[in-house]
């Protein structure tokens, strides 16, 4: 399974950006703060000068003349130096908004990579149930009825399980629900202990019109897999292997999701200042998160997008978060299951 994130968008712009803002706020508070000081000094002085040349009667009517007119000067210095604060006030929150707008940009293209990598793997795992299903070891162990096919099925789904490790085991069941071969029987004892006919995707499976179709099922808990958390995908065994042929069977395959989904939340490719105050997550259509980088109750966990969200944006939370998201676009013939990317980031205290 790859888990190649493609490169943050505008990362370093919006490094620049945070450090061009951290820079003018303080400009602008220590540089108009000795403004005021020194202007505060030179009225002072203003005050006192008139006041001395009031003393001195004829002779410091010159002098108060000055004196006004530096106390003017003062005043319109302070008078600018107010508009100089108000106007790098304003330069610093417009370029504030610019950093989240770009942040809250790169959030969404981050989360829909993440959605997209999760699609790709997951249209993959759709090629695999299909083809295996065409395998001669597994459609002979649903057509002969011999233990001996049964038992040679068991071995060709263990070299299958050898070579593709995201997989947790891989059951061949038959049209009543009944597991007859699986790749994994030491770990996971089912055959013949095992009926699958419960599930929605063996239903889905057995009704599946053609040998191009599959089941899907929800990322859930397989208590048969000792309680591991699995994405099932399943497709009818058929006669021959043919894609209209007869169908005998399921096939059966059970991707190990908590593994291989835990890696791609905890590969996007965040800055060591973002990570500690960053979650990504997977969530599906109910907004149930079913992979997240902070990973302590994600299986009660639940992240709940605002009512009508669009297919992609961002938006601020009511706690100062910014949340990047991205429903999947599915992958080739993997529609998707109306999940979400979500990347949600608190604010950073530095800025």
């Amino acid at each position: 399974m790859s888990v190649e994130q493609a490169k943050p968008r505008q990362s370093s712009e919006g490094a620049i950006i945070a450090e061009l803002t951290r820079e003018v706020r303080k400009i602008s508070r220590d540089k108009i703060a000795d403004i005021d000081m020194i202007n505060r000094e030179a009225t002072y002085l203003a005050i006192n000068a008139l006041i001395e040349a009031a003393r001195a009667g004829e002779a410091g009517r010159g002098f108060a003349v000055v004196a006004n007119q530096v106390k003017n000067v003062s005043g319109r210095i302070g008078q600018l130096t107010g508009e100089l604060g108000k106007e790098l006030a304003g330069l610093s929150e417009r370029m504030v908004t610019e950093l989240e707008r770009q942040q809250g940009q790169r959030l969404t293209d981050l989360a829909l990579n993440m959605i997209d990598v999760i699609d790709r793997n997951l249209y993959e795992r759709s090629c695999d149930v299909r083809w295996w299903a065409t395998d001669a070891a597994v459609v002979d162990c649903m057509t002969s009825g011999a233990e001996s096919a049964a038992a040679h099925a068991a071995k060709r789904l263990s070299v299958i399980l050898d070579s593709y490790t995201v997989y947790l085991d891989i059951w061949v069941l038959d049209t009543e629900g009944r597991v007859v071969a699986n790749g994994r029987p030491s770990l996971f004892p089912v055959v013949d202990t095992v009926n699958a006919a419960q599930h929605d995707w063996f239903a889905a499976a057995l009704a599946t019109r053609s040998g191009d179709d599959y089941a899907t099922a929800n990322v859930d808990i397989a208590a048969e897999l000792n309680g591991a958390q699995v994405a099932t995908y399943a497709t009818a065994v058929r006669e021959g292997g043919a894609s209209d042929g007869k169908v005998v069977g399921v096939l059966a395959v059970f991707f190990d999701w908590a593994k291989q989904a835990s890696t791609v939340v905890n590969s996007v490719r965040l800055t060591a200042g973002e990570r500690d105050r960053t979650r990504c997550m997977i969530i599906d259509a109910s907004g149930r998160v079913i992979a997240a980088s902070a990973t302590a109750g994600r299986e009660n966990m639940r992240f709940d997008l605002p009512p009508n969200t669009a297919d992609i944006g961002t938006y601020r939370t009511a706690a100062g978060s910014l949340v990047g998201y991205a429903l999947t676009p599915g992958y080739e013939t993997y529609r998707g299951m109306g999940w979400f990317g979500v990347i949600e980031q608190r604010p950073d205290q530095t800025l």
